[in-house]
């Protein structure tokens, strides 16, 4: 097929997302990411996180196509109208978190998260966490399974299940969800401005060891952890007209309202 557009074709190993990558490296060539105009990625949300987080260097929109369950991060597959989809799809510019970790070991790491970072308990034994924002102590002893920081994009996800607000794409908030909190009880968490630097402390790594999670990457025995959003990495998700990212946020906020 006689096209100006150059894909770069991700699919995962699963039987849907090969069926899907017989029928379209038929019709299109399989470019590099570097030389590609589009980055499209068959799979589910945690496949298409994973290669956003491989392939956002190369500065290209992704374009994913569900193959998964849910698909949040998704968009349906018809392969007549796939390259007009393409390119009359609206473009969402998402900011990840980056997070650094540093364990009981002072080994530091930097990850990128799309979603969220959680941290959460790895052993029987409650987390004992201390939050700050800023140079604001917000929970100075926080007992209970963990705590997740969330992005606008992941506000749906693992945030949502555990009762964190739901975010507004643009709203330029990151939500500070707690996990199965036991003391403060009622402590629901909190919303806040996605310019804020968030540092959570373990305060007790022997007794009470805490792994971190930024989306499907996890550092075990953390000590402390400083998270922000990073604005200076912007990431172009790609959706059908009909189911813009912003459309599914609130139709999600309607079924939880409801």
């Amino acid at each position: 097929m006689l096209t100006m557009n150059k894909f770069h074709f991700i699919f995962d190993k699963t039987k849907k997302s090969q069926k899907v990558k017989k029928v379209l490296l038929k019709i299109y060539k399989n470019y590099t990411p570097s030389r590609a105009s589009f980055i499209i990625v068959a799979g589910g949300d945690g496949f298409m996180l994973s290669n956003l987080k491989k392939h956002y260097k190369f500065n290209k929109p992704f374009y994913g196509i569900n193959c998964g369950t849910f698909g949040f991060l998704m968009n349906k597959l018809k392969i007549k109208d796939f390259e007009k989809k393409i390119l009359q799809s609206r473009k969402t510019i998402i900011n990840p978190l980056s997070l650094i970790a540093i364990d009981k070991k002072n080994i530091k790491r930097k990850i990128l998260a799309i979603n969220e970072v959680s941290l959460f308990r790895q052993s029987r034994q409650t987390t004992a966490l201390n939050l700050k924002i800023g140079k604001k102590n917000i929970i100075k002893r926080l007992i209970g399974d963990g705590v997740l920081v969330s992005t606008p994009a992941g506000s749906t996800a693992y945030n949502l299940s555990v009762s964190g607000p739901i975010l507004n794409i643009n709203s330029g908030k990151l939500a500070v969800t707690p996990i199965s909190p036991f003391r403060p009880r009622r402590w629901k968490g909190k919303t806040i401005s996605n310019n804020s630097i968030i540092k959570i402390k373990n305060l007790d790594c022997r007794k009470r060891p805490v792994a971190a999670a930024a989306d499907n990457i996890e550092v075990r025995n953390i000590k402390l952890v400083k998270i922000k959003s990073n604005k200076k990495l912007k990431i172009t998700l790609l959706f059908d007209r009909n189911k813009s990212l912003i459309k599914k946020i609130k139709s999600e906020k309607l079924k939880r309202d409801n």
